[in-house]
């Protein structure tokens, strides 16, 4: 028996991934000057987190998993701005709260930080996203992206951004060709950091995505067709998060159209059901010799 490497199972889980790759974007942007977020209001928001991380736990006996909680710290602290502590404290507060309270059999509904920016952006004043924030460099989305498809391809959902892309793609461009646009428009508006991070990070969230590979194509495609719609026809800015919101709702329709096994932190990575099938139909053109002629 193969001798088990030390940190195995660290390395098998793609939240230390996740973490690793949100805690250097949030150091870059700090670094740079470009995100306009203080310190004091990260620390807020980790502690309100962990800290709802904790209560929820306890509520449920079990012991409190703080991977998830830093996770959605870290997506709040890189796309949530307040001028004071209290509405990003409250948001971290109720993106983990809404892990244990809005939930269908054993899977939580929202994506704990698109819930959380969602309700606060809905029902304040005092917060607001901040897509801007990224600029359009190409080798930030570029790098970006590459980080986004390690972390993706580690927790089996690598499907979910390329699609949702892919389809928000064709539409942007077709939009333009519609309209007479220059092509330069829509690939300057591909190059969003914050449409990246969106696709890599949050949308293709294992929890909150569909298990069956039909219903999360399924699921991609109508969270980027959401999106569209929500900014170009009907002007609203933060049509990312309101398409993912609304598709979590109707993802347990999808879920029952498509059933599959549900994906646990660390599973291996398994082949698509298109490469086994194709894998599957070569195996007896190897084994068996050629017809004589």
């Amino acid at each position: 028996m193969p001798a088990r490497l030390p940190f195995s199972g660290l390395l098998r889980d793609p939240r230390h991934y996740q973490i690793l790759t949100l805690g250097c974007l949030l150091a870059f942007g700090w670094l740079s000057g470009a995100f306009e977020i203080a310190s004091g209001q990260f620390i807020a928001i980790v502690a309100a987190a962990c800290a709802a991380q904790v209560l929820g736990s306890f509520l449920i006996a079990t012991k409190p998993d703080f991977r998830s909680a830093l996770i959605t710290a870290l997506s709040l602290s890189l796309l949530l701005r307040a001028d004071a502590v209290w509405p990003l404290a409250l948001a971290a507060a109720l993106a983990i709260a809404s892990k244990f309270a809005l939930r269908l059999g054993d899977k939580h509904i929202f994506n704990p930080a698109n819930f959380a920016i969602v309700a606060m952006v809905l029902a304040t004043d005092a917060a607001w996203t901040t897509p801007g924030q990224w600029g359009t460099a190409i080798w930030f989305a570029a790098l970006l992206a590459g980080a986004g498809l390690f972390v993706t391809y580690r927790a089996a959902r690598i499907d979910v951004p390329l699609i949702f892309l892919g389809v928000f793609a064709i539409l942007l461009f077709a939009r333009a060709l519609w309209l007479g646009d220059p092509l330069s428009i829509p690939v300057l508006r591909l190059q969003n950091g914050a449409l990246i991070l969106f696709a890599f990070f949050m949308i293709s969230d294992p929890k909150t995505t569909p298990d069956g590979s039909i219903a999360r194509a399924a699921f991609a495609a109508g969270a980027a067709i959401l999106t569209y719609i929500l900014i170009w026809h009907f002007f609203v800015t933060d049509g990312l998060f309101y398409s993912l919101a609304i598709m979590c709702v109707i993802r347990p329709a999808l879920e029952w159209a498509d059933p599959a096994p549900h994906y646990r932190w660390g599973d291996p990575v398994r082949a698509p059901p298109v490469l086994k099938r194709l894998k599957a139909r070569r195996a007896p053109a190897r084994n068996h010799p050629a017809p004589a002629e």
